[in-house]
């Protein structure tokens, strides 16, 4: 840990026990600080292969660094029973951008461009010009708020 409170942005999806592996991953979160959740989405999966997904996102407060927040989201898949590579995903959590101004948020390299199932939830929380979309005939629903 350290003293500077950083703004952790993260993407979560799950298609595979999706309601217990939700609840398991938002109990998990709101312990490392204060958190804004998006709302649940139910989106197709990406390549067409497997069950939709429920998508989510979160803004967390933490005093975490931004390694060991990345530690900690994959000990979360871990923990889920989270196997790679497969189209059925326990959890899937990714740390999309940090920083600490909402203005001034470095993006992760390695989830960009960003794909639409974390532009929809994130947009709910945070409004960026990176999460602008366009829905046309794309099938998606909010299951819960």
């Amino acid at each position: 840990m350290n003293d500077t409170v950083t703004i952790f942005a993260l993407a979560l999806a799950s298609n595979n026990h999706p309601q217990q592996n939700f609840k398991n991953a938002f109990a998990q979160i709101c312990h490392l600080g204060e958190v804004t959740f998006s709302k649940i989405y139910l989106i197709p999966c990406r390549d067409g292969v497997g069950a939709n997904y429920w998508n989510a996102a979160c803004l967390v407060k933490s005093h975490l660094s931004v390694n060991d927040m990345i530690a900690l989201l994959k000990k979360m898949e871990a923990d889920s029973g989270r196997v790679r590579p497969s189209h059925q995903i326990s959890l899937d959590v990714d740390l999309i951008a940090w920083g600490t101004d909402l203005s001034q948020m470095q993006f992760n390299p390695k989830k960009l461009p960003l794909a639409l199932d974390v532009k929809i939830p994130m947009l709910d929380i945070w409004e960026n010009e990176n999460f602008v979309h366009n829905l046309h005939d794309f099938p998606v629903v909010c299951c819960h708020e």
